[in-house]
C-alpha cells in the first residue's frame, strides 16, 4: 500500500481538512477479507519509560499527536452490501472517549496489558483504530505504555512515530529521530543466485499445541549481536540467519524432512519525521533458502548469500503484497464477492506461504523521551500477528544499546515452553554469527541449547504470557 497522509494541522495556511473518505489501499483490503476472531490481527508495542506520567497530560498530549497525523484518525465507512470498495472515513477527532486508559495496579499487570494486546484488537468502526494503556512496572515501579494497533488499518512504525510526537508534546523536548546508519556493505548485486521460490516452504513444526485459541507471546531482552568491522553483512542479516538455523534447528528436532525456507521481510522505505506517510507502508519481500544451505558450521558463506539475497530484493521495486494482490482488490466485483475469492485463494495458497516472518526495525529512530518525571524509554517491543499457516513471527528492536526481541506464535502450533526452546535456539545461533569470521581455533567452545538449558548469558527480561 501507498499510505496516504495530510499536512500537519495548525500550518501557516490554517487548518487542513483532509478528504472525508479514502478507499482501502491493497493491503488494507486483503486484511479486510481476512479477518478472525480467534486470532486478531494486531500489533503490538510496548515501551518501558524509568519514571512516571501525568494522566492528564499524557491524554492531552496523545490527543494533540493524533491531530498533528490526522490520516490516523479514521474508521471504516459504512456501505450497501454492493459496494466495490471500503473505505475509511476521516474524523477531525477521537469517537473513542478513552484512547488512553489507565488500568489499575496489579502484580501481574504486565502479563495482563500483553494478553489484551494480543486477544482484543480495537474496532475498526471507532476512531482511531488503536488504544494505549499505560500500567504500572510492579518489578521496577517504572511505567509501560502497551500500544495495541488494528493492523487491518495501521502498522507499527507509523505508530511510534505518533507515540513519538505525543513524548515530544508531553515533555517538551526534542524527540526528532535520529538519522540512519551508514550502511558500508556495497552496492546491491544485479545479479544473485537463489532456490526456486516454486517449491513448498517448510512449516514451522508442531510443538505442544495449547486448547485456547488465539496467540501466545515472549518477549526478551538480548545483547546486539557484533559484527565484525567491514563485514558484507548487516546486523539484519544475523538476525535473518538466526532464524533460518533456529527453525532449521527446531524442526529437525520434531522429525521434520529439510524443506526449502522462505522468510518473510517487510521493508519499509518511509521517512521517520512528521511527514512520515501513516497508514501501513512496509512492502513484504521474501528471503529464500535452500536445505543445504542452512549448514551452521559455514556460517560465513551463509551470511554472505544472505547479505547479497537481502540487499538484491530490498532494491527491486515491487508491490507490497505482489501484482496479483493489486488485480485481486481492483474493484471489478462487490466487496462480499472478492472477500469471498480472496479467503478461498488465501486458503488454497497456504502450502506456499512463507515459513516465517522476521521483522526488524532496527535502532528504534526516536528517543521517546518523556522529559522529567518520566524519562526516556530504555526498552521497546513489537510484535507482529501469528496467524497459520506461518504460525510464528519473530520481531526485533534496539533501544539503548540492547536487543528486544519478541516471539509471537499461534497457540494451535507452539506452546510457552515451545517459545522458550525457540528463544534459547535463537540466542545461540545469533551469538555464532558473531564469530562467522573467526578460524575455527579461535571459535569459543559452546553448549548447543536445550529447552531446559538457556544459553542466555543474563536472565530475559520481562518474558511475557
Amino acid at each position: 500500500m501507498t499510505a496516504l497522509d495530510h499536512p500537519a494541522r495548525g500550518g501557516t495556511d490554517g487548518p487542513v481538512r483532509p478528504p472525508a473518505r479514502i478507499p482501502f489501499p491493497v493491503v488494507d483490503e486483503v486484511a479486510r477479507h481476512c479477518l478472525q476472531e480467534e486470532e486478531p490481527e494486531t500489533v503490538h508495542i510496548e515501551v518501558h519509560l524509568p519514571g512516571h506520567l501525568d494522566a492528564a497530560r499524557l491524554r492531552a498530549a496523545f490527543t494533540e499527536a493524533l491531530h498533528r497525523h490526522p490520516r490516523i484518525l479514521m474508521r471504516e465507512a459504512a456501505g450497501p452490501w454492493y459496494r466495490r470498495r471500503y473505505e475509511w472515513e476521516l474524523t477531525r477527532d477521537p469517537d473513542v472517549a478513552e484512547v488512553v486508559t489507565f488500568p489499575a495496579p496489579d502484580r501481574d499487570a504486565l502479563k495482563h496489558a500483553r494478553d489484551r494486546a494480543l486477544a482484543s484488537a480495537p474496532p475498526l468502526s471507532a476512531s482511531p483504530p488503536i488504544r494505549l494503556e499505560v500500567v504500572r512496572d510492579p518489578e521496577d515501579d517504572g511505567t509501560v505504555l502497551f500500544l495495541t494497533i488494528n493492523h487491518t488499518a495501521l502498522d507499527g512504525p507509523a505508530c511510534l512515530r505518533v507515540l513519538a510526537t505525543a513524548a515530544e508534546v508531553y515533555g517538551g523536548r526534542d524527540n526528532s529521530p535520529a538519522a540512519p546508519p551508514v550502511r558500508t556493505t556495497g552496492d546491491a548485486p544485479t545479479e544473485v543466485e537463489a532456490p526456486s521460490s516454486w517449491a513448498p516452504p517448510a512449516r514451522v513444526a508442531h510443538g505442544t499445541p495449547e486448547p485456547s485459541p488465539g496467540n501466545g507471546m515472549l518477549v526478551s531482552e538480548l545483547r546486539v549481536p557484533h559484527r565484525p568491522k567491514g563485514s558484507p553483512y548487516t546486523v539484519n542479516d544475523q538476525l535473518m540467519v538466526a532464524t533460518a538455523l533456529m527453525l532449521t534447528h527446531w524442526n529437525r528436532e520434531h522429525g521434520a524432512r529439510p524443506r526449502p525456507m522462505r522468510i518473510t521481510m517487510p521493508v519499509d522505505d518511509r521517512s521517520r519525521g512528521t511527514d512520515m506517510p501513516i497508514g501501513n507502508g512496509t512492502r513484504l519481500v521474501e528471503v529464500p533458502f535452500a536445505p543445504e544451505e542452512l549448514d551452521a558450521s559455514d556460517l560465513p558463506r551463509l551470511l554472505r548469500r544472505t547479505a547479497d539475497r537481502t540487499r538484491a530484493l530490498k532494491a527491486q521495486p515491487r508491490p507490497q503484497l505482489g501484482h496479483g494482490a493489486a488485480l485481486l482488490t481492483s474493484p471489478w466485483a462487490p466487496v462480499p464477492w472478492r472477500a469471498a475469492l480472496t479467503r478461498g485463494l488465501r486458503k488454497a495458497a497456504a502450502p506456499w506461504t512463507s515459513t516465517t516472518l522476521l521483522s526488524n526495525i532496527g535502532r528504534v529512530p526516536y528517543p521517546l523521551d518523556f522529559g522529567e518525571g518520566a524519562g526516556r524509554a530504555n526498552a521497546v517491543w513489537f510484535s507482529a500477528p501469528a496467524r497459520m499457516p506461518r504460525g510464528l513471527t519473530v520481531t526485533t528492536a534496539a533501544t539503548a544499546g540492547r536487543l528486544h526481541l519478541a516471539l509471537r506464535w499461534s497457540r494451535t502450533l507452539l506452546s510457552h515452553g515451545d517459545g522458550c526452546h525457540l528463544r534459547d535456539l535463537f540466542e545461540h545461533y545469533l551469538h555464532a554469527t558473531e564469530h562467522a569470521e573467526e578460524s575455527p581455533q579461535e571459535k569459543p567452545a559452546r553448549k548447543k541449547p536445550t529447552s531446559e538449558q538457556p544459553t542466555s548469558e543474563q536472565p530475559a527480561r520481562g518474558n511475557g504470557p
